[in-house]
C-alpha cells in the first residue's frame, strides 16, 4: 500500500523503506560522515531560496533539508544509540527550560535580556565543560560567522568597545598594517595582518548588527550578477571579455550598478 506522504510518520516510514532490505542500495550506504556534506549544502540551498522570495522554492528546500536529521536518526536507531523521537522529546525539553520566561515565572523585557538568560542557562547545563565564556562555539563554522560568534561573546563579559567609532578607528589601523606588511613583502606577516583586519571588520559588522557572513555573500551574488552582465554586453557585442579593455567592461559594471538601483533588467 502506497503510504500517505503528508505525515511525518510517513517520512521515517520512507526512510526506514529506503535503508532496509529491497530499499536504496545508495541510502542504505550512508554513514553519519557521509552525510555531512549534505547537510551543509542544504541549508545553503534554503538560504538561497529565502534570498529568491519563492515560497514554492522554501518549501521544497525545506523539505531536503528535513530529510538530513530524519536520515541521521534513522542510522542512530538502526546503532541503537537514539530515534527521532528522543531527538524531539530532547528539543522540546531544551526549547521549555530554555524558555522560563515563557514555560516558568521568569521575567524577561527584551530579546537582549533573553539572549543572556539563554547563555547563563546553556552555561549551567553543560557545567564544567564550558569554563570559558568563548566556549560553544562550533569549531567548523564558517570563519566570517566563527568570528562574529567569538566576538559576540566576548561582548558578553564586557570585552568590547564603547562607541562604533573606536571600531573603524581599529579597521583603520589593522588595514594601515597591512600595508606596511604588504610594503615589506613578508608573507607570512601579509597573511597575519589580512587575518587581523577581516576579524576587526567582523567585529565592525557586529557592533551595527550586521552579519558579515551575509553581508558577503550578498556581495559576491552581486558580483556574479554583475560579471554576467558584462558578459552577455559584450557577447550582444558578438566579442568575448579577454577582446575588451578593462575600461570597456567597466563601462557595462556601472550599467549593471545603475540598472540595480533601478530595478531593471537586461
Amino acid at each position: 500500500m502506497k503510504p500517505d506522504q503528508s505525515g511525518f510518520d510517513d517520512l521515517l516510514a520512507i526512510m526506514s523503506r529506503l535503508r532496509g532490505p529491497g530499499g536504496c542500495p545508495w541510502d542504505a550506504e550512508q554513514t553519519h560522515e557521509s552525510l555531512t556534506r549534505y547537510l551543509l549544502e542544504e541549508t545553503y540551498e534554503v538560504i538561497e531560496a529565502i534570498d529568491l522570495k519563492s515560497p514554492e522554492h522554501l518549501k521544497e528546500e525545506l523539505g531536503d533539508l528535513l530529510l538530513q536529521p530524519v536520515f541521521h536518526a534513522a542510522i542512530a536507531e538502526e546503532a541503537g544509540t537514539f530515534t527521532m523521537a528522543d531527538v524531539i522529546q530532547t528539543l522540546c525539553d531544551k526549547l521549555v527550560r530554555r524558555h522560563p520566561h515563557v514555560f516558568g515565572d521568569v521575567v524577561i523585557h527584551d530579546s537582549n535580556a533573553q539572549i543572556e538568560n539563554w547563555e547563563r542557562i546553556k552555561k549551567a547545563e553543560k557545567g564544567d565543560e564550558r569554563r570559558s565564556a568563548l566556549s560553544g562555539v562550533p569549531p567548523h563554522l564558517p570563519a566570517l560567522l566563527k568570528a562574529q560568534k567569538i566576538t559576540e561573546k566576548a561582548s558578553r563579559v564586557g570585552f568590547d568597545w564603547e562607541r562604533v567609532d573606536q571600531v573603524v578607528a581599529k579597521v583603520m589601523e589593522e588595514l594601515h598594517e597591512f600595508e606596511e606588511a604588504m610594503a615589506e613583502g613578508d608573507s607570512d606577516r601579509m597573511e597575519a595582518e589580512l587575518g587581523d583586519l577581516l576579524f576587526a571588520i567582523v567585529n565592525l559588522g557586529r557592533f551595527l548588527s550586521i552579519n558579515p557572513e551575509e553581508a558577503l555573500r550578498k556581495t559576491i551574488t552581486r558580483f556574479q550578477q554583475r560579471f554576467q552582465y558584462v558578459e552577455d554586453g559584450l557577447h550582444g557585442q558578438g566579442r568575448r571579455m579577454n577582446e575588451a579593455t578593462l575600461t570597456e567592461m567597466d563601462v557595462l559594471w556601472e550599467e549593471a550598478k545603475q540598472r540595480e538601483k533601478t530595478g531593471s533588467s537586461r
